[in-house]
């Protein structure tokens, strides 16, 4: 037990009320206010996952005291007379009772994500890994007493079944109150679930990316899609980027489970939300098939991620994995499996593989292709003679938003176009309304061009101070976009820093190949930021080459797609896995002339875009 003294020595805890939120949550002694919202489920943007380093994670303290996590003197900055500034909620502590204002950015509902409404009418060739059977057997008596399981078992001729506990746990209570009918689930000789005759046969894929986590529902007697939903990875809280995620497992003595129960909850959400549009429920989930980079995966199954780190960056594991939902915590079919796709190597993961599975119509004809899954993680391939090699490039978070000082997700308020108006101003298009409160991806790569076209931005990216447009904002130097709305000059470091490591990568695998630029016969841009990128955008800002319009190819959310396909049929699980092995991986970093060439791209000036 404490002692009076332990007890007197330790901090109070303090409220912190969210005003616009209706939420009062708990501040425990020590922790930051981004924290203690992260522990307690309240969303406030923090790219850099709380180290400080990024600003997005903008609160305004109306009430109450707080001091700055670095000092051990309170922050007058923070109550008083100034109460009213803006500050990062990561560097803040409650020292009593508060009121706080979150950033709109952080508020504003999603309104746009990668995934179809609804139902596809187009349905999944079926190949089913799952098998479902209703049976009818005669009661036990004393004349026959053998077992339940028995009883099912001679119903299915041939069947050599193995058991699973859960299953058997069920399989009394179904029989007697179906009437000695019950629908079994089988895969391959295993008996899975069982549920009531005519029960709903349902597969979950998911396409786990960094940013946003994407599930379908899938009737596998019918092979139709039911219902999609995309929802923001919760792993956010722990940082934008897959390094902070890895460091955070790596350093902190829980944190590799934080993360991955954070991945358990939302597939939890997501499978319960979509069983309940279509009046099903997550018990009739019978199967699952996930897949996302090779960080995400670790994390989900509760690898090692220490050795994926640092170089060499090696994988625990690059196989396909088959496990049972329940060692992740997943609330679904008690005896279902999870399989996890295949990866290649370091960071190009299971998503890659199912986006070149979904993509393969496009590329296998003979075409000299690339195939560029854009997002926080970048991965690339070229296809050339018959062959693939693979690079991942960690391009951040900056072009889906993130590490941008008004970046926000594709939601209400969120500026997703930026154009160069006839008298010379900024023409804008937002999300859902007219009153802009931030920028998403699409807006982020539009605002670098077009500030470049204007002479905004020169071609080393310098911010221009004689521009009228330009000025002071918090300190900074940035352009104005709207009333509340900067593009500062950290902003377009961090757009170029991203953009020169994606153009390095494919600048290596060309170089690598024996070609060039103009010797690619189509750019097949896949993932979410991909679907709404403005491809004559990437083309200006240097981030793709200088080819003719028509060579790109905008197909969304690839990944999604070939894990679905992954989902209906087993025979797409054996070609994403020969995929997997037909690819090369090429660790960039290790490449003659990556430096070089990085530095080359890391401008504007179009017209020295050649290799060098």
């Amino acid at each position: 037990m404490l002692d009076q003294a332990s007890i007197a020595a330790t901090p109070p805890a303090h409220s912190v009320r969210f005003a616009h939120l209706e939420r009062v949550i708990t501040a425990q002694a020590g922790d930051t206010l981004f924290q203690s919202a992260r522990r307690n489920g309240v969303r406030i943007v923090g790219a850099c996952g709380g180290r400080g380093t990024c600003g997005t994670c903008s609160v305004h303290v109306i009430e109450g005291e707080v001091e700055h996590s670095v000092h051990t003197r309170r922050d007058s900055d923070a109550t008083g007379a100034k109460r009213g500034k803006w500050q990062r909620a990561c560097q803040l502590r409650a020292v009593s009772d508060c009121t706080v204002e979150v950033a709109p950015r952080s508020l504003a509902p999603v309104v746009r994500a990668d995934v179809p409404g609804s139902a596809s009418a187009e349905p999944l060739p079926l190949d089913p890994v799952i098998r479902s059977v209703d049976v009818s057997v005669t009661p036990a008596s004393l004349a026959d007493p053998a077992s339940d399981f028995e009883r099912v078992r001679r119903a299915l001729p041939g069947q050599h079944l193995r058991l699973d506990l859960a299953a058997v746990r069920q399989l009394p209570g179904v029989l007697r109150a179906h009437s000695w009918s019950v629908r079994a689930h089988l895969r391959h000789e295993e008996l899975i679930g069982v549920a009531a005759p005519g029960s709903a046969c349902l597969g979950l894929a998911v396409d786990l990316g960094t940013t946003n986590i994407a599930a379908f529902l899938v009737d596998l007697e019918s092979g139709r899609r039911l219902a999609s939903l995309a929802i923001e990875n919760p792993q956010m809280a722990w940082g934008a980027d897959v390094i902070s995620r890895v460091n955070h497992a790596i350093v902190q003595p829980a944190g590799g489970d934080e993360l991955r129960a954070a991945a358990a909850t939302a597939l939890n959400a997501l499978a319960h939300d979509l069983c309940r549009a279509v009046a099903a429920a997550p018990t009739d989930v019978i199967d699952v098939v996930v897949c996302g980079n090779t960080a995400m995966q670790h994390l989900l199954l509760g690898l090692p991620v220490s050795q994926l780190g640092r170089a060499p960056f090696v994988a625990a594991t690059g196989q396909g994995m088959d496990v049972k939902a329940r060692e992740l915590g997943l609330a679904i079919c008690p005896g279902a499996y999870v399989h996890v796709a295949p990866n290649v190597g370091g960071f190009v993961g299971g998503d890659h593989v199912t986006a070149l599975l979904a993509t393969q119509e496009l590329w296998a004809g003979g075409k000299t292709s690339l195939l560029m899954d854009i997002g926080t993680n970048t991965e690339i391939s070229l296809i050339h003679d018959g062959r693939i090699s693979s690079a991942s490039c960690p391009s951040g978070p900056a072009l889906e938003g993130g590490h941008i000082s008004c970046g926000m997700r594709a939601a209400e308020g969120a500026i997703e176009r930026v154009a160069l108006a006839a008298d010379g101003s900024l023409a804008l298009k937002v999300i859902g309304r007219t009153t802009a409160v931030g920028l998403c991806g699409s807006g982020v790569l539009d605002a670098v061009a077009t500030l470049h076209r204007a002479g905004m931005v020169d071609d080393r990216g310098r911010l221009n101070a004689a521009h009228p447009a330009v000025g002071e904002h918090d300190g900074k130097r940035a352009a104005h976009l709207a009333e509340g709305v900067s593009f500062n000059q950290d902003d377009v470091r961090a757009v170029q820093l991203a953009k020169s490591a994606i153009r390095t990568g494919v600048e290596l695998l060309l170089r690598q190949a024996g070609l060039h630029a103009a010797d690619i016969d189509q750019v097949i841009i896949a993932g979410a930021f991909g679907a709404y990128i403005h491809v004559q955008s990437g083309i200006d800002t240097g981030l793709f080459p200088a080819l003719p319009p028509e060579r790109f190819v905008q197909v969304g959310n690839a990944a999604g797609m070939g894990v679905q396909r992954m989902l209906a049929s087993g025979r797409a699980r054996e070609q994403a896995a020969e995929l997997a092995a037909r690819c090369r991986y090429v660790e960039l970093s290790t490449q003659p002339g990556f430096q070089k060439a990085f530095l080359h791209h890391i401008g504007f000036d179009t017209s020295t875009r050649a290799a060098p």
